[in-house]
C-alpha cells in the first residue's frame, strides 16, 4: 500500500506509461462504479491501469482494460479482475468528452487511481499519441536536464 500524498490522496496506482506515450489535453476527475470486493482489494494496494482506456457509449463512460486482481479473502461473490466498470461523471463532462473523443486521435487514457476522502476515484485524461520523433525529443530533453543538474551538484 501507498502512504497518503501531500493532497490528502492515497494513491493505488499510476500509469506512467502514459505520460510518455501520450500528449495530456485536459484531465478529468470520476468516480467509479465498484463492487464491494473490488473497493477491498484496492485498499490492500492492487491495481494496475497501464492497459486501461476509456469509451462513451449510450451517453455513458466506460473503462476497459484497468486490472483489480480478486480480493483473496472473497467467496464466491468476488468480482471479475478485468471487468469494464462504468465512470461516474456530470452529464455537461460528458457531453463534452464525447465531442473531443469524436475528433481524430484523441482518446480517454487511466492516469491515476486513487482514494479521496474514502472514496474510489480516477483521473482519466483527453490524450493525443505522440510520434516516435516527439518521444526521441522528451528522453534527450530529459537527460540533458539530468546531465544539467549533475553538473550543477558537482560544483
Amino acid at each position: 500500500m501507498s502512504a497518503p500524498s501531500e493532497s490528502g490522496r492515497k494513491i493505488v496506482a499510476k500509469n506512467r506509461k502514459a505520460r510518455h506515450e501520450y500528449h495530456i489535453l485536459e484531465r478529468f476527475e470520476a468516480g467509479l462504479a465498484l463492487q464491494g470486493t473490488e473497493v477491498k482489494s484496492l485498499r490492500q494496494g492492487r491495481a494496475s491501469i497501464g492497459e486501461g482506456y476509456g469509451l462513451i457509449e449510450g451517453g455513458e463512460v466506460w473503462i476497459r482494460d484497468i486490472n483489480i486482481p480478486e480480493y483473496e479473502m472473497g467467496n464466491r461473490a468476488n468480482h471479475q479482475p478485468k471487468r469494464t466498470r462504468k465512470l461516474l461523471l456530470h452529464k455537461q463532462e460528458i457531453l463534452r468528452l464525447l465531442g473531443k473523443t469524436t475528433e481524430k486521435g484523441l482518446t480517454l487514457i487511466p492516469l491515476n487511481l486513487y482514494f479521496k476522502r474514502g472514496k474510489v476515484k480516477i483521473e482519466i485524461g483527453l490524450c493525443r499519441g505522440k510520434k516516435a520523433y516527439d518521444k526521441r525529443e522528451a528522453i534527450r530533453r530529459r537527460d540533458q536536464d539530468r546531465d544539467l543538474e549533475q553538473q550543477m551538484k558537482d560544483r
